[in-house]
Order: C-alpha cells, then structure tokens, then sequence
C-alpha cells in the first residue's frame, strides 16, 4: 500500500500526456536536455582554465595591509 506499482505510474503518465500533449512535453524534454548539456560544458571549460598553469588561482593571492588606527564606537 506504501509504494505505487508500474500501473499507477503508467495511468499518471497517460493522464500527464492527456493534460499537456506529447508536443509540450517533447519541448519540455528538448529543454531541459540543453540545460544539462549546457551545464557539463561549463564544467567542463571550468575544468579547463584550472588546468591552465598562466591562470592565478584564488590560493595564489594575498592581499596585505595593515590597520592605521582602530575607533570605538558607543552605541
């Protein structure tokens, strides 16, 4: 009773298909297929330039300074 069995999933999804169209549904896949895709390309490019030995990495900057004089403020 806890779980769905393959009829239960098979009429949601005859019942998905009757409410949007197979054309909806085509383009929503279409969609979210070039998301994925567009996101391992940036992983991957990613992965590219941190490969790259000219590029600065955030672990190779330091940022000195020094504090000139502290103020105290009463709230």
């Amino acid at each position: 009773m806890g779980s769905l069995s393959i009829w239960h999933w098979l009429i949601v999804l005859v019942i998905v298909m009757l409410v949007f169209g197979t054309k909806k549904l085509r383009n929503m896949g279409a969609d979210l297929g070039g998301a994925v895709r567009g996101f391992k390309d940036g992983m991957r490019e990613g992965a590219d330039k941190s490969a790259d030995p000219n590029t600065p990495h955030v672990s190779d900057k330091m940022v000195e300074g020094e504090v000139k004089h502290k103020t105290e403020q009463k709230a």
